[in-house]
């Protein structure tokens, strides 16, 4: 098959996304007061309503429902006041009803967007040409870097419930084919799930990876789910269809079943988009089918032909009374929306000076954040941008830190007290523990020497042993400081300051 660079020159990929998130922050199921656990022993957590016996009714989760709206007005969406369930019905084991109660036409949330920030290479994957949105009105501003800004319609945010969780023991992949024996685990069955579909405005596999890490970025920080991809309160099911550049009318499409990782998302959409693409070329036919992403493999396979909406003979819920959220109830739930990851990075970045990359990082996840505004307290405002940037480089290979820690340790970066490889030593001498990174660095010796008077003489020394690499210099191979540094740092046994024996070999050599 051609490289996926290749192949979008000549064709253009359709994608939208259905992302799957299960409100793991709520204690209680959708429908029944049964409690909201995947850790208790199968079938612990059940009742006649999430077990679909005959004659059960269901109650709705008015926290479930609070949910929601928050994650609609996070995402720019019209909230529908009136809307009510429906049945989608279908023949499966994981519910044990024989239908899913979800909603219909009319979702609690209608009509978002996010803007969706891509650059590095991944900005590539989109051709330079195109310069509008799928929208086919909002243009498409690329910086010199070939970086972009680019709208993601949300078509619509809906609430239902999960299905019960399936093990097939036996087959591949944990897959039902080939498997010996499958069971089944009621407790998840009726967990509070929220479904939000996107317009197909998605272009590259890029813009899909980052739709999907915006979203968990932005649900995390509301505080409704934890997001957990590798265990399962988050998937996302990928559309995908290819059309050739110009032409307007869509392509069949390909579902891409439960991905669960982002790079598994851009993995799978990128080999669809070529496996069509070959498809296409060679006079064959795509079907519209649901497919199945084999990490190992690195291919999908067909899991079976896709089901139409006519298949799951939706109807009203005749159980569930139709639902008029108040004005009342809207602002209550906006009230509970904190400052999002978007917002707060631009605060950094204006506030505290900090760069573009490093603020979305931090802000990106909230235990981050928080943790980062508290090792700023007292912090003198020329540490603030070396916090940042121990937290991004340095903090994430260690899990035990505390704020204060990452505080002292930038600050005697700040002083260039010690070097970043040495910030990494003293992070690993400190982790798990309540030691203060000075003392650390005190009792190792580690603290660098910036007196000028004590460097020069090593300076000159230095100098005047590298008689060879001066004269490099002189010949215009400037690179050649930074061997002279480390011959000093040698000469220091590390001790001296790297960046001030850098200065005053540069000022020797050009004087």
């Amino acid at each position: 098959m051609r490289k996926l660079e290749d192949v979008l020159k000549d064709w253009e990929a359709v994608i939208g996304l259905e992302v799957h998130t299960e409100l793991t922050a709520l204690d209680t199921k959708m429908f029944c007061n049964c409690r909201l656990s995947h850790d208790d022993p199968p079938n612990t957590n059940v009742c006649p309503v999430c077990l679909g016996m005959p004659g059960a009714l269901p109650v709705p989760n008015r926290k479930a429902i609070q949910s929601i709206v928050m994650a609609g007005l996070a995402t720019n969406c019209q909230i529908m006041k009136h809307s009510m369930f429906y049945r989608k019905h279908y023949f499966y084991p994981d519910m044990a009803k024989n239908f899913q109660t979800t909603q219909g036409p009319v979702a609690f949330c209608m009509h978002g967007h996010l803007d969706l920030e891509v650059e590095g290479a991944g900005a590539a994957e989109r051709p330079l040409w195109e310069d509008v949105a799928a929208d086919g009105e909002t243009p498409i501003a690329r910086a010199e870097d070939g970086s972009y800004t680019v709208p993601i319609r949300i078509l619509r945010i809906h609430m239902e419930e999960d299905a019960a969780k399936m093990v097939h023991s036996g087959g591949e992949e944990g897959r039902i084919t080939g498997a010996s024996e499958s069971f089944i685990d009621y407790n998840r069955c009726g967990t509070p799930l929220i479904e939000l579909v996107t317009e197909p405005d998605l272009r590259t596999p890029e813009e899909a990876r980052l739709f999907m890490e915006k979203l968990q970025q932005t649900f995390k920080t509301l505080g409704i789910s934890d997001c957990s991809l590798e265990n399962g309160s988050m998937r996302c099911d990928g559309n995908i269809s290819l059309r050739r550049r110009g032409e307007t009318r869509l392509g069949t499409k390909a579902e891409m079943k439960n991905i669960n990782s982002f790079k598994s998302l851009h993995d799978a959409l990128e080999y669809e988009i070529c496996r069509q693409a070959e498809v296409l070329e060679e006079g064959g036919i795509i079907y519209q089918e649901t497919r199945h992403w084999e990490p190992s493999r690195r291919r999908t396979v067909v899991m079976r032909v896709k089901e139409t909406a006519d298949d799951y003979r939706l109807f009203p819920d005749p159980d569930l009374a139709p639902f008029d959220l108040t004005d009342d109830f809207i602002e209550e739930a906006r009230a509970r929306i904190p400052e999002l990851p978007d917002a707060k990075a631009a605060r950094y970045v204006a506030e505290l000076g900090l760069k573009r990359a490093d603020a979305r990082q931090i802000a990106g996840d909230p235990a981050v954040a928080s943790f980062f505004e508290e090792a700023l307290e007292g912090a003198p405002a020329k540490v603030v941008a070396t916090i940042a940037n121990v937290m991004v480089n340095l903090a994430p290979s260690f899990d035990a830190l505390t704020p204060a820690q990452v505080r002292g340790v930038a600050g005697l970066l700040a002083e260039d007290a010690i070097t970043f490889a040495q910030a990494r030593e003293v992070l690993e001498a400190v982790n798990g523990t309540d030691e203060d990174p000075e003392r650390v660095v005190d009792e190792r010796g580690m603290r660098q020497v910036t007196d000028t008077a004590a460097l020069e003489p090593i300076v000159d020394e230095v100098l005047a042993r590298c008689t060879d690499q001066v004269q490099q210099y002189h010949d215009g191979n400037k690179k050649v400081v930074g061997y002279l540094v480390g011959q000093c740092m040698k000469a220091s046994h590390g001790t001296g300051n790297p960046k001030l024996f850098n200065k005053l070999l540069t000022a020797r050599l050009e004087a």
